[in-house]
């Protein structure tokens, strides 16, 4: 059903459980309190009836009906409309997800409506249900704790980033080819995770001099303080982590360079040492080839041929054979060639 739950409160504590949105905005005429409804994916009707009912700007209700909305906070005189990105970090996967969940505060009541799991907004209306004097303060204490909520979830989501980002620094030098995948896969999450965190400051921001202006609680402004601080941790961390897997890319282009020219230089040594050998075999080759000329030549049986019945001839033919032999290795031995 979209209508999780749906109570009036009178003075911080819960008066009333109604069972549907005419009857909730039945009673919320008969009480002197505000209605706190919590939607899960509604139709357009219902969404529709619940701005009928509380006069809620056109531009705001048609962004819920779209969803898909970047973080915002938009003021319509004195209604509140903001957009909240919340995120869960999915150990199994080793991934982000990322939620969306629109908010509208009024004077007499606060209307959540979420699109994802994240973030849990039964445990929001429990603590403060325990803290009636905080849920006395009215609407903005609900939105305080809704922020706080969705800037709580965000802790582990950094703390699952950092084991991701520390698991690439160790796969770099490790020769991983998959590395750079994860590392573009992990630095768009990161990307999606600063467009969520990032646009919280200046909604925090404009939060507190909305508070002043509308003379709310001076405890309200201390809580609204203490989680500003807490999303400003996130959004640097989320800077940093951003820097690192850039560096990361940097690194792994680096040593896939150096492999290279690794590679490069050992072909290269690989190849003069085939050249160096193949000298040597071509300068033997070239040796014993000059003997074996001068052996076919004069074993061609011709009875006609110079030196052949000369007393001499083959002392000689043998002389000639290993003086080529000889001049052959000396000038390839003055080449470095042997």
């Amino acid at each position: 059903m979209a209508l999780v739950d749906n109570a009036i409160y009178v003075e911080g504590v819960r008066a009333a459980t109604p069972d549907s949105l005419d009857e909730t905005y039945e009673i919320m005429k008969a009480n002197n309190g505000f209605a706190w409804i919590g939607l899960y994916r509604p139709s357009d009707e219902e969404v529709r009836s619940v701005a009928a009912e509380f006069g809620l700007h056109h531009l705001a209700v048609e962004d819920a009906l779209k969803g898909h909305q970047r973080s915002k906070l938009e003021r319509y005189g004195s209604n509140l409309f903001l957009v909240l990105r919340p995120a869960r970090y999915l150990d199994a996967d080793e991934r982000v997800e990322f939620g969306e969940v629109h908010v509208f505060v009024g004077p007499d009541f606060v209307v959540t409506i979420r699109h994802a799991e994240s973030p849990d907004l039964g445990k929001v209306r429990s603590r403060m249900e325990q803290t009636p004097e905080l849920l006395a303060l009215g609407p903005e204490a609900v939105l305080y704790a809704i922020l706080d909520q969705v800037v709580d979830e965000y802790g582990p989501v950094v703390a699952g980033l950092e084991n991701d980002i520390d698991e690439i620094e160790d796969e770099l030098f490790d020769g991983d080819p998959a590395v750079s995948r994860r590392i573009y896969a992990l630095s768009r999450e990161v990307i999606e995770f600063q467009r969520a965190t990032q646009p919280l400051i200046v909604m925090f921001e404009s939060l507190q001099r909305g508070f002043e202006k509308y003379n709310v609680d001076l405890e309200l402004h201390r809580h609204l303080r203490d989680v500003t601080d807490h999303a400003l941790r996130v959004v640097e961390r989320g800077d940093s982590f951003r820097e690192l897997l850039q560096n990361a890319l940097t690194v792994h282009s680096t040593l896939v360079g150096q492999r290279q020219n690794d590679e490069m230089r050992h072909l290269s040594e690989t190849s003069l040492a085939q050249s160096e050998e193949v000298k040597k075999i071509s300068s033997w080759a070239a040796i014993l080839f000059a003997p074996t000329l001068v052996g076919t030549i004069y074993g061609m049986n011709f009875d006609y041929m110079p030196e052949l019945h000369w007393a001499l001839g083959y002392p000689f033919a043998v002389g000639l054979m290993v003086a080529m032999g000889f001049t052959l290795y000396a000038v390839f031995k003055k080449r470095d060639w042997l």
